[in-house]
């Protein structure tokens, strides 16, 4: 059921992200006087065709949701009738074709504002960033950090959440080295620290960048105390909602995590527990009922642990502006995690940064999906950043991209005169080969990741 889910949010987010793009490409080929023969959303064998319009353009939805393109009318693609000859895409000044071919990511970057706003509009829930370990010997015990801190800046920058935290600090780390952040303990007192995060090739490495450095974020601590009783072995046994376990077989017991590993252990097994109720000690006995779990056999007694809705709720936040300042917000978030994905390109060229971090279809589903269960806030960002990234790897000058046909531009400007044929033809196949490296090694540590 879980795959089910990704695969349909997969398919929805790169249904989503391929029409933006096409439609870019489509809608400034239209203003600009090309004529469109086809617009599809998909490769393969179509399900769905429509045509419409004065120009009899063919809509197609195709069964393979990995990609799309736009056919324009083209000489080097066919005939083209003397009175349309010119409304063909190769007869256009460069400046036209430089247009339509940069629109696909232009829009997949307006897409990424557009997404940013309605997230920061609704509101984007999030966990403060406070300290909950801090591992010895690591960065951030050498920079002092202790449990229980919480970052309030990051090189000046406000953060409020761990997600922005950790966006702020891997950009100033790659930026600078060292990061300056604002702390701030549990009395209110802020100080100023500096992490040293100038080994890049730690920092890139494969795992969560939080490790790395040595946090371990706030996590809520469950007591031994019972909430929820379902009927059962522990309702028979006379426990309450509220009762603090003190020991199970005079052995003590001081969190949750204790009492169910002791409980697993000793399926039909009787146990004495000793419990607190309203400041009075009552001994208990129950045996956990046997049941089967990963072919194992555990005990189970049909209680849940007190949850203190209080303390969670201290460290929730929920981000959200006006309408106005989310226009400003979605701008900055767009710029910001676009200027840290060319970096972390860059960082991927130079070889400091671990090929393993690429990713592919399999992550994305899983990205997609459970972005797509915690809510609509959290796919819409995910929708965000694949948008981001689908236009950057578009603009890369890369023959067959956009960005290769752009260099290609760039270069007919130049000399005043379009790229020769062979020299186009010799871009595409190595632009080709590049591809197909790269969605294989994309693929490669999809697969690997599944098999840990």
């Amino acid at each position: 059921m879980q795959m089910v889910t990704y695969l349909i949010a997969f398919i929805v987010a790169v249904s989503i992200i391929v029409t933006v793009h096409e439609f870019g490409h489509y809608w400034v080929a239209k203003k600009l006087g090309v004529k469109v023969l086809r617009f599809s959303v998909g490769f393969g064998k179509p399900f769905f065709t429509r045509i419409a319009g004065v120009d009899k353009t063919e809509y197609v939805l195709a069964s393979i949701p990995l990609g799309g393109y736009v056919k324009m009318l083209d000489e080097r693609e066919g005939e083209v009738l003397e009175n349309e000859v010119h409304r063909a895409f190769n007869r256009q000044p460069v400046w036209k074709r430089f247009a339509i071919v940069s629109a696909g990511p232009i829009f997949n970057f307006i897409f990424a504002v557009l997404a940013y706003w309605a997230t920061f509009v609704v509101g984007v829930d999030g966990v403060k960033p406070t300290v909950g370990e801090v591992i010895p010997q690591s960065i951030a015990e050498q920079a002092q950090i202790q449990k229980n801190d919480r970052f309030v800046l990051v090189e000046g920058v406000p953060v409020q959440t761990w997600q922005q935290t950790t966006i702020q600090l891997l950009d100033k780390a790659l930026s600078h080295g060292s990061v300056k952040v604002t702390l701030q303990n549990e009395d209110a007192a802020q100080r100023i620290v500096t992490l040293n995060l100038s080994d890049t090739k730690q920092l890139l490495a494969e795992g969560s960048l939080l490790e790395k450095i040595g946090i371990s974020p706030w996590r809520y601590q469950f007591q031994p105390i019972f909430g929820e009783i379902k009927p059962g072995v522990a309702q028979s046994a006379g426990i309450q909602p509220g009762d603090e376990v003190i020991s199970v077989d005079g052995k003590q017991v001081d969190t949750w995590v204790d009492l169910v590993k002791y409980i697993q252990a000793h399926a039909g097994v009787p146990i004495d527990i000793i419990v607190l109720r309203d400041s009075e000690r009552l001994s208990l006995e129950l045996v956990p009922e046997p049941e089967e779990e990963d072919g194992k056999i555990v005990g189970r007694i049909g209680a849940y642990p007190f949850v203190d809705q209080a303390q969670l709720d201290q460290q929730r936040v929920l981000v959200r502006y006006n309408p106005f300042e989310a226009v400003a917000k979605g701008l900055s978030k767009t710029w910001g995690v676009s200027i840290l994905t060319l970096k972390l390109l860059w960082k991927l060229v130079t070889g400091e940064a671990s090929l393993k971090n690429i990713s592919g279809p399999i992550t994305i589903a899983e990205y997609a999906g459970v972005s797509a269960a915690i809510g609509f806030s959290a796919f819409v960002s995910a929708l965000a950043i694949i948008s981001i990234s689908i236009g950057i790897l578009n603009l890369l000058p890369i023959p067959v991209l956009d960005g290769g046909h752009l260099f290609y531009y760039i270069v007919e400007i130049a000399k005043g005169s379009p790229v020769s044929e062979q020299f186009e033809a010799f871009g595409q196949r190595i632009g080709i080969a590049m591809l197909v490296g790269l969605m294989g090694l994309a693929f490669y540590n999809d697969i690997h990741r599944l098999l840990q």
